[in-house]
């Protein structure tokens, strides 16, 4: 059975720089009343780089706690140095999580056999599931998809958050898809298309904000009523440029934060909170 649908890339709520887990449950309760198809914690989103290992296992023990087995949960676990990765999964391990979001090596910039190698590394060192994330804009080194088809053949490599940011790589990919495997979108902006090419759903960092109408598309399109999703799709994407206009996910916390789901929009360094001038176009978009 492959990953698909709407994935939440869950914000990790903070206040007085401490993890804000009452937010974070509410966040949780909302999101499964709203029908999502599985939880990343500790992602990007999640601002994963400032999350301190005491918190990182204490996110996962909770949102394992909060969500009690409704959805599955894939957790944020890459990095540059693989032995470090390696040595991490077992602390992943110890956790009854589906498997891991994995992001290729940035800064270090391996060429693609490097790439093959770091995540061949991983996939031998874990009975868990790995989602591939490709995002060239962040690491430096794009995961051509001759290496993502060289991947798929592994056991335990079974999709890939897609944020490739180049759609004619993205259309080979799922025109061309590996067997038995999930192609997830993690470009918001290219949710629709993806879906609309064959696509299994998206990791969504948008999804947090007019969840259902994300949910109402993917389930549109696998009902093949595509031009039903294109109608609700018109309305999402207005505010899809606005939430990535300044860094993920500082918008979308001022945008949850006015939502009520968590109560602070507060962020860690080298992070800092939106604009005023940001402040009022998201009010004017969502109406607050």
């Amino acid at each position: 059975m492959g990953i698909s649908g709407v994935f939440v890339p869950l914000v990790t709520p903070f206040k007085e720089d401490k993890v804000d887990y009452v937010s974070y449950k509410r966040m949780v309760d909302f999101y499964l009343t709203k029908g999502v198809h599985g939880f990343i914690p500790l992602g990007t989103t999640g601002e994963s780089p400032t999350v301190s290992e005491p918190e990182y296992e204490e996110i996962i023990e909770k949102t394992i706690e909060y969500t009690k087995g409704a959805v599955p949960i894939y957790v944020g676990l890459g990095g540059n140095n693989t032995k470090k990765v390696v040595e991490k999964l077992k602390v992943a391990e110890k956790y009854k999580i589906n498997g891991i979001l994995s992001v290729s090596p940035y800064y270090s910039r391996p060429d693609q056999r490097g790439i093959f190698q770091h995540f061949k590394s991983i996939s031998e060192a874990t009975y868990l599931d790995i989602i591939l994330y490709n995002i060239p804009y962040r690491t430096g080194r794009n995961i051509e998809n001759t290496t993502i088809h060289k991947l798929a053949e592994l056991k335990n490599i079974v999709a890939i958050k897609d944020s490739s940011g180049d759609i004619l790589q993205t259309t080979d990919l799922l025109l061309n898809r590996p067997k038995d495997f999930s192609i997830l979108t993690g470009e918001d902006a290219l949710f629709y298309s993806t879906l609309s090419l064959g696509g299994d759903g998206g990791i969504l960092a948008s999804a947090h904000i007019n969840t259902e109408g994300f949910i109402k598309v993917y389930n549109d399109i696998t009902k093949n009523n595509n031009k039903a999703a294109l109608e609700t799709w018109k309305e999402l994407y207005k505010l899809i440029p606005m939430l990535f206009q300044q860094p993920n996910p500082t918008p979308l916390k001022y945008c949850l934060k006015k939502l009520g789901l968590i109560d602070s929009s507060e962020v860690r360094l080298p992070l800092v909170e939106v604009t005023e001038d940001l402040e009022k176009k998201l009010d004017g978009l969502i109406g607050f």
